[in-house]
């Protein structure tokens, strides 16, 4: 019925592009965010866009998406620290300015679901599977309590979390495997639902049992390299017995 192998017990959920549309709220922050920079600082650098944030910034921590994005202009910042402000050329200056730019947006439009998501949520509920989200964003408790899902969600390994118990960032794998070990089973017992080619990484160097890729804006292909078992378009897919 959920489209998976029948050893797996828990399922590992990214958040911003799996169950929430708000990918494309984070895409246009950090598009404002750099091309802002980039034209104070370097306007040969050309603009931010939808190519880079699937490469260098989807799925990651965001001062990881800072300097990796960085790098691929060839530009190095100093770090700065958590106080700096929004307009410090530093890393977390950046980051920062890219926070406030998405907490606004989501204060004016809220957070949007996607229906076949929380669909395939409850129905992994009701056949006895274990839930968990596992994203990089420090806002996660406040999208799935506005998402109205949080019911659903039996644990939540976010930004915080991963900051409190060092863990690294996706493509590493470590944020999934506490994820796992939250729900007190082991990798391979476990799916993972990604749309960030990052997140598929990390599942697939974590180990895991299976590995979903959520193709949200047309990287099937890229998925799949990634280490995806099965690629989607949306979850309900797999309820319905479309995935290929």
């Amino acid at each position: 019925m959920l489209g998976l192998p029948g050893s797996i017990r828990a399922c590992l959920f990214d958040l911003d592009g799996v169950l929430t549309r708000t990918a494309t709220v984070h895409m246009a922050a950090w598009k404002r965010t750099f091309d802002e920079f980039l034209r104070r600082t370097d306007p040969g650098a050309g603009e931010f866009t939808q190519a880079d944030y699937n490469r260098f910034v989807d799925g990651k921590p965001r001062l990881d998406g800072v300097r990796d994005f960085l790098a691929s202009r060839g530009i190095t910042l100093p770090e700065g620290t958590p106080d700096d402000p929004p307009e410090a050329a530093t890393v977390h200056g950046l980051g920062l300015r890219k926070n406030q730019l998405v907490h606004a947006e989501l204060a004016e439009h809220g957070v949007e679901v996607y229906p076949g998501s929380v669909r395939y949520l409850r129905a992994a509920k009701e056949a006895g599977l274990a839930t968990a989200v596992v994203t990089a964003s420090r806002n996660g408790a406040q999208v799935i309590e506005a998402g109205g899902f949080a019911d659903l969600i039996d644990t939540r390994v976010d930004g915080e979390v991963a900051a409190a118990q060092g863990l690294r960032g996706k493509p590493a794998p470590d944020t999934f495997l506490a994820g796992a070990r939250a729900l007190g089973v082991p990798p391979a017992a476990a799916v993972v639902f990604e749309d960030a080619l990052a997140g598929v990484a990390a599942g697939r160097a974590g180990d895991f049992g299976y590995v979903v890729g959520v193709d949200r804006v047309g990287q099937a292909d890229a998925l799949a390299a990634s280490g995806a078992d099965v690629v989607v378009q949306d979850l309900a897919e797999l309820l319905d017995g479309e995935a290929s």
